[in-house]
């Protein structure tokens, strides 16, 4: 089967998407655009996928359409998976709202382990994910060894000290910040609270700013 090519409000640094494991995924994210796709089937390991050709020089997100590091998938889903990937030679995105299971994992040589951190309060839209503040703790520690990112999308209202503490405490490569692009109606901050997170993550890590948070700019404009 062939790569997907990215596009739609997917990171722009990503050339393409990959998928191994699909379906409805178990963490089930209330505001999750794949949520009208993947709840059509169960969770399951679809391996046709590894026949694709990965090609050189891609950089690749895989799992994107279902996070395929949640504790119901499968072992030898995740081997497979990784073991596709060493055969290229590319760039690797893997993204989790559990990070911890990327511990003790053989990866390819270039390789990027992410999370999602929406907030550092909890919210009920945040389903069966892991709480907000263990994917911080799993994250500072993988930082020493590999390099990571983190995505704040979809951003909901936070405490921005704290907000700011936990991301310093992942040692992220760059933050991807974006809003609610499917109308979930989620508590979110103002876009000046969202400009004072940015300003103070700039401080010490690369901020890369979504198209989606145009809403909440265009507003604060027509509010004013």
């Amino acid at each position: 089967m062939p790569l997907n090519k990215s596009k739609g409000n997917m990171y722009p640094f990503v050339t393409h998407t990959w998928n191994t494991v699909k379906g409805k995924c178990p963490h089930g994210c209330e505001y999750c655009y794949m949520r009208r796709w993947g709840e059509q089937a169960p969770l399951h390991f679809d391996e046709r996928e590894l026949k694709a050709e990965l090609g050189e020089g891609n950089f690749i997100f895989v799992g994107s359409s279902c996070d395929m590091w949640a504790d119901k998938v499968e072992y030898d889903w995740i081997v497979d998976t990784l073991e596709h990937c060493c055969r290229y030679n590319n760039r690797y995105l893997f993204q989790s709202k559990n990070p911890d299971n990327f511990i003790s994992w053989a990866y390819p040589t270039d390789v990027i382990l992410g999370t999602t951190l929406e907030s550092n309060w909890i919210y009920p839209e945040m389903s069966f994910s892991p709480l907000p503040l263990s994917r911080v703790i799993a994250m500072e520690y993988l930082s020493a060894r590999f390099k990571t990112m983190l995505t704040i999308e979809p951003i909901m209202k936070f405490d921005l000290d704290e907000m700011v503490m936990w991301v310093k405490r992942c040692n992220p490569a760059w933050v991807n910040i974006g809003a609610d692009s499917q109308g979930h109606n989620l508590p979110e901050p103002s876009w000046e609270k969202v400009q004072e997170l940015i300003a103070e993550l700039k401080k010490f890590t690369e901020v890369k700013e979504k198209r989606n948070l145009g809403r909440l700019k265009k507003a604060a404009r027509e509010g004013d």
